[in-house]
């Protein structure tokens, strides 16, 4: 029996309605697709403008740190010759280290960078743990006022901590320089907050063990902190090594003089040697890469970390 007109124009709009959804269909994917890709190409633009934001005046450092003198701010010349030096002047580098006593500013900031960082470290983890782990009258109070000195600008305590340090006839010694700088409200909220996360579990397991406050501290709080401890380390000897005004107020001789102090040699009334200047700075910043390149496996640690807790 052959089918109807009727049942013939049913089957074929019904053909038809479900083609027309598959043509729907691909092309609702497609329009995704399209969306996604342009999404990531944004997305791609805007990081490649910002990281040739950020990494634009360090290019532009370490190719005048290679220039001939009469090469930088030259109006004569080509706007590519400004990225690039026409002669690659290696001897701009052992020049910087001869013209001033860089050495001597070089081992100084290496000694109070390291001693602030470690002072800093350790007083920010102990008082982080008794914030964090141990019960006493008006914990959170004393805190909450421990944090309340963050919000104080260190423009107000300057002269009052440089007065306290005359007082204790510190001024011009690397004390007045390092002692204020190792206790920080920042650190011991950053440590205590980590602190927090930490399973309650191994300090009662360790406690029945017999184990002191102190050694739960050094045992197992301590090795399993590494990440919260590794951003510390890197901010806190950041900071102190790019510091400029408090060693330039407290330090009047030469040769206890840090980099950022010294840098300042390069730079005159009639004129500054840029190259020379560029290249000082070039090598000034070699540690702070190192300590970055070492604790960078440790961020990466404490991003795992975060991914699993639930």
């Amino acid at each position: 029996m052959q089918p109807s007109s009727t049942e013939l124009g049913i089957q074929a709009y019904e053909q038809a309605k479900a083609i027309a959804k598959v043509l729907t269909l691909e092309q609702t994917k497609r329009q995704q697709r399209l969306r996604v890709v342009f999404q990531k190409a944004f997305s791609y633009l805007i990081l490649t403008v910002g990281a040739i934001t950020m990494i634009g005046p360090f290019l532009w450092m370490i190719s005048t740190s290679l220039k001939e003198p009469g090469q930088v701010f030259s109006f004569q010349k080509n706007w590519w010759e400004e990225w690039l030096p026409l002669s690659f002047r290696w001897k701009n580098y052992v020049e910087a280290w001869q013209v001033v006593p860089f050495a001597t500013f070089y081992l100084n900031s290496i000694f109070v960078s390291l001693c602030i960082t470690a002072g800093q470290v350790l007083t920010s983890a102990m008082a982080a743990y008794a914030f964090a782990r141990l019960q006493f009258p008006g914990r959170n109070k004393i805190f909450f006022g421990y944090l309340a000195t963050m919000m104080v600008p260190g423009a107000v305590t300057m002269i009052p901590v440089f007065i306290l340090l005359e007082k204790f006839h510190w001024i011009d010694t690397y004390k007045a320089v390092i002692v204020p700088g190792i206790f920080t409200a920042y650190g011991t909220f950053l440590l205590r907050q980590f602190f927090l996360t930490l399973p309650k579990d191994l300090e009662d397991a360790a406690k029945i063990d017999g184990c002191s406050y102190f050694g739960i501290f050094w045992r197992i709080i301590l090795p399993l902190s590494k990440p919260a401890l590794a951003t510390l380390t890197t901010f806190t000897f950041m900071g102190s090594w790019m510091n400029f005004m408090w060693p330039l107020i407290v330090i009047n001789t030469h040769d206890k003089f840090t980099l950022p102090i010294g840098l300042a040699y390069f730079q005159s009334l009639h004129g500054t040697d840029w190259t020379l200047l560029m290249a000082a700075s070039v090598m000034m910043i070699f540690p702070i890469l190192l300590i970055f390149a070492f604790n960078q496996r440790f961020f990466v640690e404490g991003i795992k970390l975060t991914g699993i807790k639930g």
